[in-house]
């Protein structure tokens, strides 16, 4: 199998036969071997229903059904671990991402010996106020903080080795974020390409302004999970210690100054200093009862992923 394409989906029964043929299309004259599969996510449409259509006739092309909607990254994880091609891209349903796209991506793929090509929407067909102005500014938050130069984080159209996507465990709402996931496992050969950007032609997106913002709360937990995740005992202990000396040193100066200096009639636990002293020696405790939690968390190495499947062709 030299192309797997990964294609998943909510609700978009109007695309998805015009998506497959504009596929075919792009594919004919290239001679490759090659898969479509679909992760429907629990649409309430006939989204089903066509991809059953289509797995009739044209037996490369798959489908998962899963019970209920889990998201975009618990749909990309199940497709990621069926896929058997040599190169696999992911697009959306939408007809907003070009199969056109998808020979050259192969292409550079194979001839540069790359990890992951992300694409980059740089003329947007979107509403500029609540997708591309935000849009901007989530990718600039991501540049910074994973040190990988990508001008569209979020663009659905990808291509990577099959290596990186068997590698790598696409989480929560991680999905944002799979070129700073494929780093962070050694696959550092990462390049964009500029692809078109189609204007959505059937139904409305599925994302609303708050996906900024749980984005913006996801690359948070991925730095944090980069930096401590396998100890976090080094994140919480560090903290705890320096609340405890900070409590111990304020306890130290009150006994002190209570014996030598000022012994007269005022209690201890009527001057302020008594209280930073015990405010902080009980966030310190805090901190380390937390660490001690997440080394036990880590050492059980459960799979976060979870999703139900209800029917796969």
């Amino acid at each position: 199998m030299d192309l797997s394409i990964v294609i998943p989906l909510l609700n978009e029964d109007e695309s998805l036969a015009e998506l497959h043929l504009w596929i075919q299309d792009a594919l004919s004259k290239t001679g490759l071997v090659y898969e479509v599969l679909f992760i429907d996510d629990g649409s309430t449409d006939s989204s089903w229903k066509i991809i059953t259509e289509l797995h009739a006739k044209h037996p490369q092309t798959r489908g998962i059904r899963f019970l209920k909607n889990y998201g975009k990254s618990q749909a990309l994880h199940a497709g990621f671990s069926l896929v058997s091609g040599d190169v696999v891209i992911t697009m959306d349903a939408d007809l907003q991402d070009s199969p056109d796209e998808i020979p050259e991506l192969y292409k550079r793929i194979c001839e540069g010996k790359l990890d992951l090509i992300s694409g980059w929407k740089k003329k947007r067909y979107d509403s500029i106020l609540f997708k591309n102005i935000p849009s901007k500014l989530f990718n600039w938050a991501a540049r910074r903080s994973s040190g990988i130069y990508l001008h569209d984080f979020n663009c659905g159209l990808k291509a990577y080795r099959k290596e990186v996507i068997k590698n790598i465990e696409v989480y929560g709402e991680m999905h944002r974020y799979i070129p700073v996931l494929a780093a962070q496992q050694g696959f550092t050969k990462i390049e964009e390409k500029v692809v078109q950007h189609q204007a959505r032609k059937y139904g409305v997106t599925k994302f609303g302004i708050s996906r900024f913002m749980n984005g913006f709360l996801d690359l948070i937990t991925l730095r944090f999970l980069h930096g401590f995740g396998k100890r976090p005992m080094h994140f919480f202990g560090l903290w705890g210690t320096l609340m405890f000396i900070i409590g111990f040193g304020f306890a130290a100066y009150l006994g002190i100054d209570k014996l030598y200096f000022t012994p007269d009639g005022r209690l201890i636990s009527e001057r302020p200093e008594f209280y930073i002293s015990l405010t902080t020696m009980i966030l310190g405790s805090q901190f380390f009862v937390a660490g001690f939690l997440g080394e036990l968390l880590v050492g059980q190495q459960k799979n976060t992923s979870r999703y139900t499947i209800s029917e796969k062709l």
